[in-house]
């Protein structure tokens, strides 16, 4: 099924923002435990990297996925950290694997060279779309940080642009 991808904007925020907090509230998709403002989220990630994927009506945003620059410092530009999130209710459906796609070519237009993920163990799904999308495990980076008091690793994820770089 094809899924509408636009550009994220100011006005999908109120659904985003529902997103981020069901991803919040399963304990495997961030280390967050709150959804900031938007203000601060859009601060935080490329202006151009960052997706909602649409019903086929266009009204209710099912999933976003954006980029944030690995670093501010010159030597990185051109790599990028993804975060990709999907509204439960239509997980296992192909949405996740679609605007993974497009937020690749995207992010390849703008000339990024390398992606990054950073994936908690627990989150199988996360895993198995960057690993379908060309992403590869290159490490486990282990008790990175605490979620409500408990230590977790989160295994680190790449992907190389083949025409980028």
């Amino acid at each position: 099924m094809d899924y509408p991808i636009l550009r994220l904007h100011k006005e999908h925020w109120p659904q985003v923002k529902e997103i981020y907090e069901m991803g919040i509230e399963t304990e495997i998709a961030t280390f967050e435990t709150e959804a900031p403002s938007w203000e601060i989220w859009s601060a935080t990630h490329d202006l151009i990297c960052r997706l909602v994927v649409m019903d086929q009506e266009g009204e209710e945003v099912l999933g976003f996925a954006a980029l944030s620059p690995f670093s501010n410092r010159e030597v990185y530009a051109g790599v990028g950290v993804t975060s990709i999130y999907i509204r439960g209710d239509v997980r296992g459906k192909g949405v996740g694997t679609a605007l993974l796609k497009q937020l690749i070519r995207v992010s390849e237009e703008e000339g990024y060279w390398m992606l990054q993920a950073g994936i908690f163990p627990e989150n199988r799904t996360s895993i198995k779309i960057h690993e379908a999308a060309g992403f590869r495990k290159v490490g486990t980076r282990e008790r990175i940080g605490k979620l409500n008091g408990v230590w977790r690793d989160v295994e680190l994820y790449e992907r190389r642009s083949d025409i980028v770089g």
